[in-house]
């Protein structure tokens, strides 16, 4: 009688031998090892298996990717991780952001799992809580190899909170772990302001949460100012701005839907839309529109999307982001501010003020900064993983050349 195979695709672990030269990297706790930096693997090896990796003397355990530029994310030094052990990690993450549950934050959405940071790399949960306190959580994951871990969150996540659903939005479109879905449409708060969100087809996970502080920032500069908001999206700073006492606000989104819903979230904080403006346009042709009128703002803010996902896109993003922030410059008042921010992670805080140095001459300005920040608390940066502090955000006074 033949002997019957294996049913199991592979060993529960498999050894993985990297380069030396990541060997403080791994006694750091860095999460991610690309493929370059792998010298030895198991042939085969399917993506979602555990690997114990190796580089010189030091070890740790991972997931591993049979197809990703990152071929193994760390998880723990030494455990291979199950059900218990993840939830471990969703627990810190969970008591990380208790100052984001207290009344006085008036804030009901917020990363409650910031992947790597948190201890799970590659995943990313986003709370949201609407005022019929129902709470949703969104979860993102970024390989396919995660889906090894990714039930394992969903279950921890309802051990610390009630959650009416769970949502993937990992994909294209969005699915249901548990529960019941989201209406289109439900209403957070952050910072006592209230916002229309939609969870299943906004962008992200429905809501750029990473600029709630700046959100905040921005609305303690504006009072009595002209404010443009480029790449509005649904009116976050807008909103700010307008209820802090800005005389005007002009929001600018290529994207109908995200006017629609910018007025939606002026009607929501009790503010008239009607004394303000909602325009459909690219923002570098507006912004080439009002410098051509000599129409002048006296506080622009200047939000784009990631312009570069890769390394490859780079010099085009630079190339992008130099000259929008000049032009924004040039339709400053004099002494004006500019609040400029950054989402690409390619570009580093460094690079990010080298460019807009450069902006400046080329508009024949001086840009000086008052205010320099990234993401918010629930959004922590690991000291031994620096990739994760990815927003920059600056905002200054805009000077003539001297």
């Amino acid at each position: 009688m033949a002997k019957r195979k294996s049913s199991r695709p592979h060993k529960r672990t498999s050894h993985i031998f990297l380069s030396p030269r990541l060997k403080a990297q791994l006694r750091q706790g860095h999460p991610w090892v690309y493929r370059d930096a792998v010298e030895r693997a198991p042939a085969g090896l399917p993506s979602g298996a555990w690997v114990r990796v190796q580089s010189a003397n030091q070890q740790a355990v991972g997931l591993w990717d049979a197809s990703g530029a990152i071929a193994v994310r760390i998880f723990s030094a030494t455990t291979i991780p199950d059900a218990a052990w993840v939830k471990a990690r969703v627990r810190e993450a969970w008591e990380r952001r208790a100052f984001l549950r207290s009344p006085e934050s008036a804030t009901t959405a917020y990363r409650w799992l910031y992947g790597e940071s948190d201890g799970l790399p590659g995943i990313v949960v986003d709370l949201y809580g609407d005022e019929e306190d129902r709470r949703w959580a969104v979860i993102k994951s970024y390989s396919a190899s995660l889906e090894r871990v990714r039930k394992w969150v969903t279950d921890a996540l309802a051990s610390f909170t009630s959650l009416t659903g769970v949502v993937d939005r990992s994909g294209e479109g969005w699915a249901m772990l548990a529960g019941a879905p989201p209406p289109n449409e439900i209403i957070i708060r952050e910072n006592g302001l209230r916002f229309a969100v939609d969870i299943l087809h906004g962008q992200k996970t429905g809501f750029f949460l990473d600029q709630r502080d700046n959100r905040a920032t921005v609305g303690r500069w504006s009072p009595g100012k002209r404010v443009l908001n480029l790449f509005s999206y649904t009116g976050g700073f807008s909103v700010y701005a307008a209820r802090a006492g800005a005389s005007q606000v002009v929001s600018v989104d290529s994207a109908p839907a995200a006017m629609t819903a910018a007025r939606r979230n002026f009607h929501l904080n009790d503010l008239d839309p009607t004394g303000h403006e909602f325009i459909v346009a690219d923002a570098f042709e507006q912004l080439e529109k009002y410098h051509g009128e000599g129409r002048r703002f006296d506080l622009i803010i200047v939000d784009p999307p990631s312009f570069a996902r890769t390394k490859s896109q780079l010099p085009q993003a630079i190339k992008a982001y130099r000259r929008l922030n000049a032009l924004a410059m040039r339709c400053l008042a004099p002494n004006g501010l500019l609040a400029a921010s950054s989402c690409t992670a390619q570009v580093s805080p460094e690079r990010f003020r080298a460019l807009l140095a450069d902006a400046a001459a080329d508009a024949k300005r001086r840009f000086i900064i008052q205010h320099e920040a990234g993401q918010p608390p629930d959004h922590p940066v690991a000291a031994h993983f620096p990739e994760a502090r990815y927003l920059k955000f600056l905002l200054g006074q805009v000077t003539e050349r001297a």
